[in-house]
């Protein structure tokens, strides 16, 4: 049985493929960045297919995926685990994010152009539906562009490639901060902030505003850990 209930007759091409790809290595971000896959626990391909009503290829593609952001360690002819990422760990990243982020939106202030400021406000504002409908998948999704779109409005290309390495490494905690309850509708709130720090030019205030952003996502993640081990 597949993430939908039902049982694949054939295995997915294409898109279709990379789509179950995509819905197997979210699950197992979730289940990793809360702590219900542990530390050193084995990841078997076989298992994880027949969970997922799946082949083992799009189970592989997940795993290589979760690689690249150092969630497992796939260790040759010996299979996959989890990685040992200590609480201590994820907490520096995020102060490590707050920082380089903050860094990105006062630059990103003064430097964007008057098309880029408007496909932020535009992006801020379809957010909204997703805060009201729960659209936890979209809004994280979402966040991610949103955040983006402030990265390359730097014009320093360095910055911006130094931010997405970082972004990238730390997604999967990004992501699953989300889920602790009310933090969409926070999260948009101080996205609305931002904005009007930005719209009036104010690069230092909306730096401080992301800064204290990304802790929040840091607590709200702790807090959600917390709650999926009691």
């Amino acid at each position: 049985m597949n993430i939908s209930g039902t049982v694949p007759l054939v295995e997915p091409l294409g898109e279709e493929r990379l789509l179950l790809s995509e819905q197997i290595r979210k699950a197992l971000v979730d289940e990793i960045a809360s702590g219900i896959l542990r530390p050193g626990e084995a990841l078997d391909e076989q298992q994880l297919a027949d969970r997922f009503g799946a082949s083992r290829t799009p189970v592989r593609e997940a795993l290589r995926e979760l690689a690249v952001t150092g969630l497992v360690e796939m260790r040759p002819r010996r299979g996959v685990i989890v990685a040992q990422v200590t609480t201590e760990m994820i907490m520096d990243m995020f102060e490590m994010t707050a920082e380089m982020e903050a860094m990105c939106v006062r630059l990103a202030t003064y430097r964007m152009t008057p098309l880029e400021r408007c496909r932020l406000q535009q992006m801020h504002d379809q957010s909204k539906l997703m805060v009201e409908q729960g659209d936890y998948d979209a809004y994280d999704t979402f966040n991610w562009e949103f955040h983006q779109v402030i990265y390359r409005a730097t014009h320093n290309v360095f910055m911006a490639e130094q931010a997405i390495a970082l972004r990238t490494r730390m997604a999967a905690f990004r992501r699953t901060q989300l889920r602790q309850p009310g933090r969409l509708e926070r999260s948009r709130n101080e996205h609305d902030a931002i904005m009007v720090a930005v719209a009036r030019g104010d690069g230092d205030e909306a730096a401080s505003l992301m800064r204290a952003h990304l802790l929040n996502a840091s607590s709200a993640l702790e807090q959600f850990v917390q709650s999926s081990q009691s």
